[in-house]
């Protein structure tokens, strides 16, 4: 059961020679997950998602599995995969010892001032650039976790770079697009254009990334000081320096990853294990805990009675994230936001028959926008011991800032504009931020994040999480209530529609599904006061494993949003 390629190889390089960038199965619903009874890898890449698989198969933990996955994912998935984003990994080890979320975020430099920011209208380019924190938080859980030598789980995706990626029809596409609109960023046009951007790509074309192998074996060889302390971080600084950015030598070298216990939550004798702030945390338990007081079951998952509470609940809980977010070495953040007395007084002020008044709840505040990415990435594993990971890592815009570091080979962030770095102004999404979460140097961009790892009875039974920007946390909600209260699978949690209300703008977001499923439940959800939006053709991307609770066997679903795969063994 598993992967096509899994176990077939006695060494990478012989992995690495036949992995192609595959495009995944269609979105036909409903379908029936991947089993297995050991171990299970679930990605955006088919690639990435082998190389993971691999890991496990040669005895390495879940943990080695996931850093082997992230790496890969940096040659195989450029839009998000990176070693010059950040992110969050929730690790459930199991044998009796502690969960723990590894936050990786990236953060400010200390040359960063909201004065920098205040006319800066461009998102892309060298002042966007957050200090990345993907490589000390993937050697950070390694170290805690990994079985396999360092050196093992890297270098799959040095020999990917090097031998090269075969592009599908869909990667080729988007390149020529980006580099037909990146000008400005000529390195980027050099690394991931054909001929430097002067041909256009097509489906079967190899890309090879020789300056990034050189990156990725230099991390392998040297550890995570390669990059934070050594010629790496040299080039990128030099990269800062070219395009007046802001991140110092000792931004690098005093970058840390936080090992952290993670946000624990209840929800109808479910524990619920998930990154504390400054991520989407606390939004999911507080939203859990006001639904708890509600039997959706009995009402059924698409009753309008239903729809309505859950899009009340999260009305109520995305206010809050706007109030209190933020990195809480900078703000505190309340305790009371996850508690359960807190839940039962928001969930007795909505009104059953009447949709909520967003602008009301804001009453006098002057609550400042800031935008958020989409392009974001998780991926989900579980090894034969039943250690658990969830992570999600990003770059914030699809290839971030666009500025691959020269001589590297690999693109940086632009995760500034996660602060609210032009206080007072929306962006084209309407999206909104949060007054404390203000650019200071050294502090952790507020994010959505919301890798999540579900347990019963002292067993793990789910773990998923997503893309999206602010809908990540939406959807992991939905995937979490698919199975925590609807009783459904993995592949018909990860399949179900999805919807997402974020308080401002007052609107509802359906995928289309449900509003050709469900035309009624529109209807009726307006005679109640909602204001639906235009429909999205899809949110999220929550790869997912769910696992047996009588059985043990591991159930992976890709979500068939986007390509993807889910291997076993």
């Amino acid at each position: 059961m598993g992967g096509s390629f899994g176990g077939r190889f006695t060494s990478w390089a012989a992995l690495a020679a036949l992995i192609v960038f595959a495009v995944g199965a269609s979105a036909v619903w409903p379908r029936e997950p991947v089993r297995a009874s050991r171990g299970m890898v679930v990605s955006v890449s088919p690639p990435a998602t082998e190389v993971g698989l691999a890991a496990l198969q040669r005895g390495g933990s879940a943990v080695d599995a996931a850093v082997a996955v992230a790496f890969a994912l940096a040659v195989t998935f450029p839009e998000a995969g990176n070693i010059g984003g950040g992110g969050f990994m929730v690790v459930r080890p199991g044998d009796g010892i502690e969960p723990v979320v590894i936050d990786y975020r990236e953060v400010a430099p200390q040359a960063a001032a909201r004065e920098l920011f205040a006319t800066l209208d461009s998102r892309l380019g060298h002042k966007a650039v957050g200090v990345p924190g993907t490589v000390r938080g993937l050697a950070a859980a390694h170290r805690r976790f990994g079985r396999l030598p360092w050196k093992d789980v890297v270098q799959p995706a040095v020999e990917i770079a090097e031998r090269g990626l075969i592009l599908d029809a869909g990667l080729a596409g988007a390149l020529n697009r980006l580099v037909g609109q990146s000008a400005a960023f000529p390195e980027f046009c050099r690394v991931y254009g054909k001929d430097g951007g002067q041909a256009a790509w097509a489906a079967g074309d190899r890309l090879t990334q020789p300056d990034l192998a050189r990156t990725l074996r230099q991390i392998a060889e040297q550890g995570p000081d390669a990059f934070y302390r050594g010629e790496i971080a040299d080039l990128i600084v030099a990269e800062m320096q070219r395009g007046s950015g802001l991140i110092a030598k000792e931004d690098l070298a005093a970058y840390a990853a936080q090992v952290k216990p993670p946000l624990r939550g209840t929800f109808r004798g479910y524990e619920i294990l998930c990154p504390p702030p400054a991520t989407g945390g606390t939004v999911l338990v507080e939203m859990l805990n006001i639904l708890e007081n509600f039997d959706l079951q009995a009402q059924g998952r698409w009753a309008p009675e239903t729809v309505h509470l859950i899009i009340e609940a999260m009305r109520l809980a995305y206010f809050d994230r706007a109030c209190y977010l933020a990195d809480p070495q900078f703000v505190p953040v309340p305790e009371f936001l996850v508690g359960k007395a807190y839940a039962r007084r928001l969930a007795q002020s909505i009104d059953r028959k009447r949709a909520g008044n967003s602008a009301a709840l804001a009453g006098s505040r002057q609550i400042k926008l800031a935008d958020e990415g989409t392009h974001t990435t998780h991926f989900s594993v579980i090894d034969k011991s039943g250690m658990a990971v969830a992570n999600t890592y990003t770059l914030e815009y699809s290839y971030g800032s666009r500025v691959v570091v020269q001589g590297g080979g690999f693109l940086l962030n632009n995760e500034m504009g996660d602060f609210n770095w032009k206080p007072g102004r929306t962006d084209r999404s309407g999206t909104i931020g949060t007054p404390p979460n203000l650019i200071e140097p050294g502090k952790r961009m507020l994010s959505s994040q919301t890798p999540t790892i579900v347990t019963k009875d002292g067993r793990v039974v789910l773990i998923t999480g997503s893309p999206g920007g602010r809908t990540i946390i939406n959807t992991v909600l939905n995937v979490v209530l698919n199975v925590a209260e609807f009783q459904m699978d993995a592949a018909s949690a990860v399949d179900a529609p999805r919807f997402h209300h974020q308080w401002l703008p007052d609107r509802v977001v359906f995928e289309r599904r449900v509003g050709e499923d469900h035309p009624e439940l529109m209807e009726k959800l307006k005679a109640l006061g909602h204001t639906i939006g235009k429909p999205s053709g899809s949110q999220g991307d929550a790869h997912t494993i769910w696992v047996d609770p009588q059985t043990g066997e591991r159930h992976g679903a890709a979500d068939l949003r986007r390509q993807g795969s889910a291997m076993g063994y």
